[in-house]
């Protein structure tokens, strides 16, 4: 039996391995110890045995109710995800793993690797309609990339996209993905007209560092991204001050900041209500929003979700409350569940990457709703 976590986005550390019953393992918080949620490991083992794998430090992670009704992923060929049984009793995460083959990968949500991350980049740079841009350097010398979609017209809309301020929210990168290839996909009626009418800026993974290094939702030296938009520095939070500089440069009229949440087993929009900005019109097109992604997705509600900040309470370090403050934009972080969507409850799989692709391509339906309107 052997377990490591020494791989792109890996993150465990092993107690003890003695025996096959009651495997001890920790989570390894991010740099600074103030977070960590995020696990990525691989177990080798025997074809036929179960394993039981105990997170012993479970009950002072980030969000302890996170674990409360959640699965555990896991994969064979790190392709096709599906949920093992989990269960959380005593402050102790307890994953069930009985090997089909010798080697499993398990993880807090399907990962998203750095290197399909450069994949990602790569191959949709080759269509015509798309330009690549490099913004800077994060902390760690990786590339912060920008992803520039459409003509470049002043007279069109300026649509941004953001994903994984928060690096183990993997599902917001899968979500980019789809988003990206139905965009780029010339035969789909609505992205050709979404970019007969805008220009899309997309920076896919806004926390490489993060994400290469396992943590959960800082960056290599601990910051929290989305609590850095209002004075990002290039000391703790460079690839903030790389994209608010580029913002500034291009104007802002729709701002799309992906996330994932650990308790919440729904997806929902957090808006900007609460910003000292805040308008009618930003109001109307917030609704509109809301009731065209309804429609477009039957995964999306607006029953359940954050409450509305007070207004001009709404705290603007955050990414999508300072763009709509600033641009006086439509603004949202959207919100996708790392446990299961319990309006469309699927027990094999939980919410997937499938799942966040569809919702990505149900996000441009949404925005042509309100692109005339912007």
């Amino acid at each position: 039996m052997r377990i490591t976590a020494n791989f792109d986005g890996g993150n465990i550390d092993v107690i003890n391995i003695d025996k096959h019953d009651d495997i001890q393992l920790a989570i390894r918080p991010d740099f600074g110890g103030e977070f960590y949620q995020w696990f990525n490991f691989r177990l080798e083992g025997e074809a036929g045995q179960t394993y039981t794998l105990n997170i012993m430090n479970a009950a002072n992670a980030s969000y302890p109710k996170g674990w409360e009704d959640y699965q555990a992923v896991a994969s064979y060929d790190r392709q096709t995800w599906f949920r093992l049984p989990t269960q959380y009793v005593d402050g102790k995460l307890t994953i069930y793993a009985e090997l089909d083959c010798e080697a499993i990968q398990i993880a807090y949500f399907a990962p998203y690797s750095y290197e399909r991350h450069l994949d990602l980049i790569s191959e949709v740079q080759l269509h015509p309609a798309v330009s690549l841009e490099h913004l800077g350097l994060t902390l760690d010398g990786r590339d912060m990339s920008l992803l520039k979609i459409g003509d470049g017209n002043p007279d069109k809309k300026n649509i941004w996209i953001t994903a994984r301020q928060h690096p183990g929210e993997t599902m917001a990168e899968w979500l980019v993905e789809g988003l990206l290839n139905q965009l780029l996909d010339s035969d789909c009626p609505t992205s050709k007209a979404l970019l007969d009418k805008a220009n899309f800026y997309v920076v896919p993974n806004m926390n490489p560092d993060g994400s290469a290094r396992g943590h959960l939702r800082t960056n290599a030296v601990g910051t929290n991204l989305n609590r850095e938009w209002q004075t990002p520095s290039l000391e703790k939070s460079p690839e903030v001050y790389y994209v608010v500089n580029k913002m500034h440069q291009t104007g802002v009229d729709l701002f799309y900041d992906v996330h994932g949440d650990e308790g919440l087993p729904y997806v929902f929009l957090a808006g900007c209500e609460g910003v000292p900005n805040y308008n009618d019109k930003m109001a109307a097109l917030q609704q509109q929003f809301l009731s065209a992604l309804t429609i477009a997705s039957a995964d999306f509600q607006t029953e359940f979700g954050y409450d509305k900040d007070e207004p001009g309470k709404a705290n603007l370090t955050v990414g999508s409350n300072w763009v709509a403050n600033t641009f006086s934009c439509l603004s949202n972080t959207l919100e996708m569940p790392f446990k299961d969507n319990a309006n469309l409850a699927d027990p094999f799989v939980g919410w997937s990457p499938e799942r966040c692709v569809y919702l990505g391509e149900a996000s441009l339906v949404a925005m042509l709703a309100v692109v005339d309107q912007l």
